[in-house]
């Protein structure tokens, strides 16, 4: 399984499946990332942590546990 947290700079990826439950998955659903929507990977901090992605058009800054819950092809 090959998360979005997996995926490089400059990637760009589609989401499968999201993972989580309740409040956390809502969250992310509310943000724009949904099943089958394509994501590219912009930056990722220094330190690994946020992941800046566009998705939808807009920028989106993503912690790692977060990114982790979003599986991709």
């Amino acid at each position: 399984m090959s998360t979005l947290r997996d995926a490089k700079v400059g990637d760009s990826v589609k989401v499968k499946k999201l993972h989580g439950e309740g409040a956390v998955k809502r969250r992310i659903m509310d943000m724009g990332i949904t099943k089958g929507v394509e994501i590219h990977i912009r930056k990722v901090a220094p330190l690994g942590d946020p992941i800046e992605v566009t998705v939808r058009g807009y920028e989106l800054s993503l912690r790692k546990a977060d990114a982790e819950l979003i599986e991709v092809e």
